[in-house]
C-alpha cells in the first residue's frame, strides 16, 4: 500500500490510483516503487531526506515554469488568482484596441512579433497583426457559430485563441506558415479605458471631432478630444499623431497628455484641462484688462515652449493664438499638435496638406512644402502680431490669396498700436524671407527675457 500523503515537489495532496499516486497541484506522478517502504521510522526518515534532496531541484523547476511568463500567456505570478487568458480582451497586454493599421505595423519589427487590434473599417471585427518573413501580415479573426478561429480549432473568446497559437506554436494558417513568438505589449503608462472617463459639457469642435470637459475616476478634471467614428483611416492616424508626439514631452509651456482610450471607438485623447481656454479668445475677451508686461510674458512663454520643441526636432506647423491655451496664473501653453512632425533632419516636406493656415505659414512652406523650425519662427512672428494687436486677424482686409501675394512682393504688416519697438523688431526678424536668416527660438527666448525685465 502506498504510504505517501504529500508531494515532494510542492507538498500538495496526493491522489491515489491502482498502481501510483499523483499530485493534485503540480500533476507529478509517483509509482509504487517511489513510495516509502514499510520499515523502521529511522529508515523512513533517512530515505525521505534523500528523496527530498533529489526532488528539490524538480520542485524549483516546476515552480519556475509556473511563474515564468514565457510558459504561456497564462498567469503572471504563481499566486495569481485570475489567469490572464480568462481576463477580458481589453485587459490583455497584446490587445491595442482601435489603433490604425499603420500604427500597428510600426510596432512590429522582429520575426514573430504580434498584437491584436480592432478593425477600423468594421468596428467589432478583430485583426491579428504579425511580423513574419520580413512582412507585416494581418489576419481577420473569424467568428463563426459563437467561436473565434483562424482556420483550425475554435475558442469561446479571443484570449484563448491567441494563447493556444502562442503556446503550441501552431501556424495561424497553413498557407501563411505564420507563428506567434513575441506579444507586443501596449504602452500601459498612457492607456486608459473609456470607462475611466466621464464626459461632461461640450467645450469645442474640431476637424476630427468634439472636445468635452471630462472627469477621471480620481475626480481629476480633464479635456477629452474625441475622434469621429466615420473619419477616413488617414485622418484617424493624424488624430492620434498628436498623442504620439505629446507622449515624449514634458514642459510647463506645452499642454500635457494624460492618456489615450483606444480600446474601442470612438477614440479619445485625454489632455490636461487648461482653464483659461484658447489664447485668441482670451485676448479678445480681456483686451481692456491685459497689461503690456503680461503680453510680453505670454510671448516669452510661447518662445520657451517652442525652444523646447526645437530642441526635440519637433516642427509644430500650426503655431497661432488659436492653438495656444491659457492656464492657471496666466501661463501660456502650446497646444494642437495635430499637424506636428518630429524630424531628425529638421525639415519636413509635405505635398498633400489640404488645409493650410496661409496667413500664418512661411513662404517656403507654402511654395515648396518645406517645413522646419525656421518656418515655425515665421509663424511665431505672426503669433506676436496677434498678441500685441489683442486678437486681430493678421493681414486685416486681405484674403488669404492677397496676403500670400503681398508677402511674396515684400510686404510685411506694420506694428500693432502700442506695440513696443523692440517687439516689432523681433517680428520683422521672424519674417525674413530667407529661413536661414531667422532667429532660433532660444535666441527669441533670451531677447524676450531681457525685454520683460525692462518693463515695470
Amino acid at each position: 500500500m502506498l504510504k505517501k500523503s504529500k508531494c515532494f515537489c510542492c507538498e500538495g495532496k496526493l491522489q491515489p490510483s491502482s498502481d501510483s499516486q499523483s499530485c493534485q497541484t503540480c500533476a507529478v506522478r509517483y509509482s509504487k516503487e517511489a513510495a516509502f517502504p514499510s520499515t523502521s521510522e529511522e529508515k523512513r526518515d533517512q530515505e525521505r531526506k534523500e528523496r527530498l534532496s533529489k526532488f528539490e531541484s524538480i520542485r524549483h523547476s516546476i515552480a519556475g515554469m509556473i511563474r515564468s511568463p514565457k510558459s504561456s500567456l497564462g498567469t503572471s505570478t504563481f499566486c495569481d488568482s485570475i489567469p490572464i487568458i480568462e481576463k477580458p480582451l481589453a485587459e490583455q497586454d497584446w490587445y491595442h484596441g482601435a489603433i490604425p493599421r499603420i500604427e500597428a505595423q510600426d510596432l512590429l519589427k522582429q520575426q514573430g512579433d504580434f498584437l491584436v487590434r480592432e478593425s477600423h473599417g468594421k468596428p467589432g471585427e478583430y485583426v491579428l497583426s504579425v511580423f513574419s518573413d520580413g512582412q507585416r501580415r494581418h489576419f481577420i479573426i473569424q467568428f463563426v457559430n459563437n467561436l473565434y478561429r483562424f482556420e483550425g480549432t475554435g475558442f469561446s473568446n479571443i484570449p484563448q485563441l491567441i494563447d493556444h497559437h502562442y503556446t503550441t506554436k501552431q501556424v495561424i494558417t497553413k498557407k501563411s506558415g505564420v507563428v506567434l513568438l513575441n506579444p507586443i505589449p501596449k504602452d500601459k503608462k498612457w492607456v486608459l479605458n473609456h470607462e475611466d472617463v466621464i464626459l461632461g459639457e461640450l467645450i469645442g469642435k474640431g476637424n476630427f471631432g468634439e472636445v468635452f470637459k471630462g472627469t477621471l475616476k480620481d475626480k481629476t478634471a480633464v479635456a477629452v478630444k474625441t475622434c469621429k467614428e466615420d473619419l477616413p483611416q488617414e485622418l484617424k492616424i493624424k488624430f492620434l499623431q498628436e498623442a504620439k508626439i505629446l507622449k515624449q514631452y514634458d514642459h510647463p509651456n506645452i499642454v500635457k497628455l494624460i492618456g489615450v482610450c483606444t480600446q474601442r471607438q470612438p477614440i479619445y485623447i485625454i489632455m490636461e484641462l487648461v482653464p483659461g481656454g484658447d489664447f485668441l479668445s482670451f485676448l479678445r475677451k480681456k483686451k481692456d484688462e491685459i497689461k503690456l508686461k503680461q503680453l510680453v510674458k505670454f510671448s516669452l512663454d510661447a518662445a520657451s515652449g517652442m525652444a523646447y520643441l526645437e530642441s526635440k526636432n519637433c516642427i509644430h506647423r500650426d503655431l497661432a493664438a488659436r492653438n495656444c491655451l491659457v492656464g492657471e496664473n496666466n501661463v501660456l501653453k502650446i497646444s494642437d499638435f495635430g499637424m506636428s512632425r518630429q524630424e531628425d533632419g529638421g525639415v519636413y516636406s509635405s505635398s498633400g496638406l489640404k488645409q493650410i493656415p496661409i496667413k500664418w505659414t512661411a513662404p517656403e512652406a507654402l511654395n515648396y512644402g518645406r517645413y522646419s523650425s525656421e518656418s515655425d519662427v515665421w509663424s511665431f512672428g505672426i503669433l506676436l502680431w496677434e498678441t500685441f494687436s489683442l486678437g486681430v486677424c493678421p493681414y486685416p482686409g486681405m484674403t488669404n490669396q492677397q496676403a500670400r501675394e503681398q508677402v511674396e512682393r515684400g510686404y510685411r504688416m506694420s506694428a500693432p498700436q502700442h506695440c513696443p519697438e523692440d517687439i516689432f523688431k523681433i517680428m520683422m526678424k521672424c519674417w525674413d524671407y530667407k529661413p536661414e536668416n531667422r532667429p532660433k527660438f532660444t535666441e527669441l527666448q533670451k531677447e524676450l527675457t531681457v525685454i520683460k525685465k525692462k518693463i515695470t
